[in-house]
């Protein structure tokens, strides 16, 4: 680290204060103290009170953010060519059924951000796993990517639809937005991955659920944040 990043760095975090904040504090905060001079991802992060090494206590879910992420993501769809029009008329960016699953397989190639399957599809798509399983990639009926209606799937996508899922450590990490948006487009869109969370609390997990949530930007410290912006979300 350069000695300008580190005195950067370190300006940041002093600035930031050993408590907890409320979002309309936060976030306001993390955009006055950036120092970066690209336009930084937001990311919201929560520490759940769950054990994700057991199958009824992972959490997991979409949500579709109110002002999206700031950039359109590249979606391609595997299906057969009825269900292909309609997604190449909702806005698919790529769209193929067979020659395109041998493509992924033979080339490692995934160049895109989603990718959505009809049902009649899936057994073909079953051997990527090992390509797409590690970017995060491959269809589930879970998160809406395994679907017969490939055009709404592509339309939520297309308008900020974002995955949340915990971590090894019951970490759940969402994009929330970019440094330069609006502060309180960052809010509504934390609030809205916040409020998710909550409603997706499994029933098998016991004791305190949120346990602690951080919001950064791409090179900034963690803020944190305080336990009311939990119970605002519960009431969302």
């Amino acid at each position: 680290m350069s000695r300008k990043l580190s005195k950067n760095v370190a300006k940041a975090r002093a600035a930031v204060e050993p408590r907890p904040y409320t979002l309309t504090d936060a976030v306001p905060l993390l955009q006055k103290i950036k120092f970066a001079k690209f336009d930084e991802n937001v990311d919201i992060t929560l520490r759940l009170g769950v054990d994700p090494r057991h199958a009824d206590q992972m959490v997991r879910g979409t949500v579709i953010l109110p002002h999206g992420l700031g950039k359109t993501k590249k979606v391609a769809v595997i299906s057969t060519a009825d269900n292909q029009r309609a997604a190449e008329a909702a806005g698919a960016d790529i769209v193929g059924g067979e020659e395109l699953v041998e493509k992924i397989q033979k080339e490692n190639w995934t160049d895109f951000d989603a990718l959505i399957a009809t049902p009649d599809m899936m057994r073909s798509i079953g051997r990527l796993g090992k390509v797409l399983g590690p970017k995060g990639l491959m269809p589930n009926p879970k998160t809406g990517t395994v679907t017969t209606d490939v055009a709404a799937a592509v339309k939520e996508i297309k308008a900020g639809k974002v995955e949340f899922r915990t971590d090894k450590t019951a970490l759940v990490h969402v994009p929330v937005g970019k440094s330069s948006f609006d502060a309180q487009k960052l809010i509504d869109n934390a609030m809205t991955v916040v409020s998710a969370v909550v409603k997706a609390k499994p029933s098998a997990s016991k004791g305190k659920y949120i346990k602690g949530m951080y919001i950064s930007s791409t090179m900034g410290p963690g803020i944190a944040l305080d336990q009311s912006v939990a119970e605002l979300a519960a009431k969302q």
